[in-house]
């Protein structure tokens, strides 16, 4: 196979962006097809397909905000005006919003655990393809990613839990660094005794 530098290249530069500092535009339908199809191309023992995906473009960004604010005014009665404002714009800051489902399939080939991995490849997966070609993107999760009344209303079956919401957009400003951590200090090598 042969070796691809710039994939390697866009590995050890990936970075994610803040939501609020993206803008339009963000990836159209064939850029968005893409970026689902390299999340749904993940390791998946057994075939299970163990996450779906929740598309928020256009108008659903801002409908989907109400929601937010009306579920966090119910869980913080003494949420401030500024703090529900918040809430309401929190997936108009990127073009394009997808929540990623991690599902539970019943299988006696594939662990609990090795599906909500592979969830979390799929996230990964749509955060190298989005950013590769070219868009600012960002995995979160927040409040809204663990509260019961934003499952119901997002229709999540028992079975199913948010790995996290992904934000594509387009950067206003350049990539930053931050420092990561030291390879000696989290790799070992084991050795038999």
């Amino acid at each position: 196979m042969p070796r691809s530098q710039d994939t390697i290249d866009l590995l050890l530069t990936r970075r994610s962006v803040k939501p609020f500092t993206m803008t339009t535009p963000g990836p159209d339908a064939s850029e968005l097809e893409i970026i689902l199809r390299a999340g749904a191309r993940v390791p998946d023992h057994g075939k299970l397909a163990p996450w779906r995906f929740i598309l928020f473009k256009g108008d659903a960004r801002a409908g989907f905000g109400d929601v937010l604010k009306a579920r966090f005014a119910q869980i913080e009665p003494a949420a401030t005006e500024d703090r529900l404002k918040l809430e309401t714009g929190r997936l108009l800051q990127a073009p394009v919003v997808v929540a990623v489902i991690s599902r539970i399939v019943e299988s006696k080939k594939a662990p609990e655990w090795e599906q909500v991995l592979s969830a979390g490849a799929a996230c990964q997966n749509m955060l190298v393809a989005a950013t590769a070609l070219g868009f600012a993107c960002s995995w979160l999760t927040e409040w809204y990613a663990y509260d019961d009344g934003i499952a119901a209303a997002l229709g999540l079956g028992k079975n199913e839990r948010v790995a996290g919401f992904i934000y594509f957009g387009s950067p206003t400003l350049p990539k930053d660094e931050r420092e990561r951590p030291v390879l000696s200090e989290i790799c070992t090598e084991w050795t038999p005794r």
